[in-house]
């Protein structure tokens, strides 16, 4: 049976950051998962945790500056003494927080940026992060990210995310399919993923095209959760949506799983 972490960055928005890991835990879940918890000490943050008795499971590395436009450093030519600064922080949290997992951003390159440059400082950027993690136990994930979302953003499609894992070449490197993000990009979602499972790091969903609740929109999750439970799958499923409303009401797709 499936087993799903509450993405808390999304979920429950009716209350303050840290009160919504209590809140998930109050529904239901084991486990948590947060973009960026960085506005707040990290021994706040793991009090949280601790005292909800759930797991965090995924974090993001920091992305550089969001409000300038930023989405991840790890494709951005010259950014590299950033991009260290930014997986150290997230290791530091990780590991105090117990999470197992980081998602490293690719990033927007600039307007004319050489597409080798870019594959050039992504690769070493990650196998650099990639040692660094293995330091401390953690595993990283990098995710295609859909330009509706995100424009220009640099990784986008499961292939790509797969040929960078081999680029690569690191162990506790793998790929976080968000259903969501291959919805809008590519669709097929069935065939993607018996295709990749085996270099999948964790996974998401949300239902498309709105982002809402997975039990509405243009995707047959059930089925879905059915399949990946076939094919062996033994991570979390990380719930990253947007509530129609009130979290709580919406989450009756929940239920059968608990």
């Amino acid at each position: 049976m499936p087993k799903f972490a509450a993405n808390i960055s999304m979920m429950f928005p009716e209350r303050p950051f840290l009160a919504r890991i209590d809140a998930a835990a109050r529904a239901g879940f084991r486990a948590v998962e947060m973009q960026f918890p960085y506005a707040f000490e990290v021994d706040e943050v793991a009090g949280a945790v601790r005292d909800a008795g759930v797991a965090c499971v995924l974090i993001n590395a920091p992305p550089g500056d969001w409000k300038a436009g930023e989405r991840g450093l790890a494709a951005v030519p010259g950014r590299h003494a950033a991009f260290k600064e930014s997986i150290d922080r997230a290791l530091a949290y990780a590991t105090a927080l117990g999470c197992p997992r980081i998602h490293v951003m690719a990033g927007i390159p600039p307007s004319g940026a050489d597409a080798g440059a870019c594959r050039r400082a992504y690769v070493a950027n990650l196998h650099d992060a990639a040692v660094a993690a293995a330091t401390t136990g953690r595993e990283l994930v990098i995710e295609p990210i859909n330009t509706r979302d995100i424009p220009g953003y640099y990784l986008t499609t499961q292939a790509t995310a797969h040929e960078v894992l081999r680029a690569v070449g690191a162990d506790n490197l793998g790929v976080l399919m968000d259903l969501y993000h291959c919805q809008v990009m590519e669709g097929d979602l069935a065939t993607k993923l018996r295709e990749y499972m085996a270099g999948i790091g964790h996974i998401q969903i949300a239902g498309p095209p709105e982002r809402h609740e997975p039990d509405t929109g243009e995707v047959n999750f059930p089925y879905l959760f059915a399949l990946i439970d076939s094919l062996g799958y033994q991570g979390w499923i990380g719930a990253e949506y947007n509530p129609r409303g009130d979290t709580l009401a919406g989450l009756s797709w929940l239920a059968p799983y608990l």
